[in-house]
């Protein structure tokens, strides 16, 4: 299965966020553009691809260390930026950025120590999709409407693995199904003793 480690916003701030994207779709172009709904929004921290079935318990049981490891902490979302010319609008976050950092960091080590191939490390940037382009175009509307964003602030308080099924049926605009397959608490007080574990694992 296609999995992923994420931050989930709240309601109340994805609301807040679709009220600017709301926003974003009235400029110049934005129809070409393939904006990411609702359900799809979230802080990828890290990135697994395809996971065989054998390997998500070990997983699953890295990933509740990882999050027993971090207290915590408060984050919002906040900007924006573009990624490849373009071709990815993202907002951007504010907050315990180093705590979201090293969450990410602790999510991508739970997957190496539990055998899943994470490819080449990158310096994590946390961003939450918000649309796509097929062609690089100029994505300075769209930041610069962005810049002056910034949602409620809340505290994150949960890891979560999250599952997607990409669109099969060929029709246009299908989004990607996203299923929530694991979620722990952050802080010491989501799992129990017999089950401490140095780090990721």
């Amino acid at each position: 299965m296609r999995l992923f480690a994420a931050v989930l916003p709240p309601e109340h701030v994805t609301r807040e966020l679709a009220a600017e994207v709301a926003v974003l779709k009235e400029l110049p172009g934005a129809q070409g553009l393939r904006w990411t709904g609702r359900p799809g929004w979230h802080f990828t921290l890290a990135f697994y691809g395809e996971v065989d079935d054998d390997l998500v318990p070990e997983l699953s049981v890295r990933l509740e260390r990882a999050a027993h490891r971090a207290a915590p902490f408060p984050l919002a979302v906040r900007g924006g930026g573009q990624f490849g010319h373009g071709r990815a609008l993202w907002a951007g976050a504010a907050g315990d950025l180093e705590a979201l950092r090293l969450l990410a960091d602790r999510s991508e080590a739970a997957a190496r120590k539990a055998g899943v191939p994470t490819g080449e490390h990158r310096r994590y940037k946390a961003h939450l999709t918000v649309a796509r382009s097929r062609d690089a175009i100029d994505a300075r509307p769209y930041v610069d409407a962005l810049a002056g964003f910034t949602s409620g602030t809340w505290t994150v308080t949960d890891l979560c693995l999250v599952r997607s099924s990409l669109p099969r049926s060929g029709v246009p605009g299908e989004q990607p199904r996203y299923e929530t397959v694991g979620r722990w608490p952050l802080g010491p007080g989501g799992r129990t003793g017999s089950e401490a574990g140095d780090d990721a694992g």
